[in-house]
């Protein structure tokens, strides 16, 4: 789930195009600023945006955030190992291998219609090195090898929502299962007043890792609207002094949240577990207005 810009101009280059998948009615709508550039919704919730001509393109806030981590994770140009939990128009995975070359990368979408109309309206780019696999994403995180990813990327929705089993304390037991020592763990998260869900997710990560940052609006920290953070996790230092200056000088301004200051916004939130894990909340019908 993500927000687009708001200003669009010119023509569109071709008509939508609209089927039914697992999760509801995909329409892909072209992008009228860019010649082969598409967003994806899913029962009129904005999904993903990709430019076929430019990968490296992230039109929505929560992607620009979480490319920032892909792009911290390693050294420049240096290739990885990543696990993308929640596929949708497989745009981090194309970011990934144009700004990694020789990446390996493993992705985990359960609705395998949708995959079909995205890889046949949008198919990857020669020599990507994705592997799709159409499962739930907690059981292909299972089936990831242990110390495998140098990269776990949670971005999954189902009705705009993350499902509870995707919340949990076990959940990130199996991230960090499959992270090689030293790897980084991403989520994409979506919350509003009055922030239990993102508090809690805190907690709960900060129950299994030793150095947590969170990137988000201002006003989404603030409780005053619904809004994407982006989780950072890991148990070596993260690179918050240049996530800070990333976050802040992107054309949607974010603050980077961490050490005790973050630990402080969970206002004692318990850690989540299987058996109290419910989805997140349904962001209000403004949202994708």
């Amino acid at each position: 789930m993500g927000r687009s810009r708001n200003a669009r101009r010119g023509q569109a280059a071709t008509a939508p195009v609209v089927e039914p998948v697992d999760g509801g009615l995909a329409e892909l709508t072209p992008d009228r600023d860019r010649a082969r550039a598409w967003t994806l919704h899913i029962d009129g919730a904005p999904q993903s945006h990709v430019d076929l001509d430019d990968p490296t393109c992230l039109d929505f806030e929560y992607q620009r955030r979480l490319g920032h981590v892909i792009d911290l994770a390693a050294p420049p140009g240096s290739p990885v190992h990543a696990v993308h939990l929640g596929g949708g128009a497989l745009t981090l995975a194309r970011y990934v291998a144009a700004t990694r070359p020789r990446s390996t990368q493993q992705v985990v979408e359960r609705d395998a219609p949708l995959v079909q109309l995205v890889r046949r309206e949008l198919p990857l780019p020669a020599g990507a090195r994705v592997r799709v696999r159409s499962a739930d994403a907690r059981e292909g995180l299972a089936k990831v090898p242990d110390g495998w990813a140098d990269l776990v990327i949670t971005d999954v929705f189902s009705g705009a929502r993350t499902p509870a089993h995707l919340t949990s304390a076990e959940f990130l037991d199996e991230a960090r299962r499959a992270l090689r020592p030293g790897g980084v763990y991403a989520a994409n998260l979506a919350d509003g007043p009055p922030l239990a869900h993102l508090r809690g997710q805190i907690a709960t990560a900060a129950a299994r890792f030793g150095e947590l940052a969170l990137i988000a609006d201002p006003a989404v920290l603030r409780g005053k609207r619904f809004g994407n953070a982006v989780l950072v996790a890991a148990d070596q230092p993260l690179p918050v002094a240049e996530l800070t200056r990333r976050a802040a000088s992107d054309r949607q301004p974010a603050r980077v949240e961490h050490g005790r200051a973050l630990l402080d916004f969970t206002g004692g939130a318990p850690v989540v577990t299987d058996a109290a894990a419910v989805a997140s909340p349904a962001p209000p019908p403004s949202v994708f207005r």
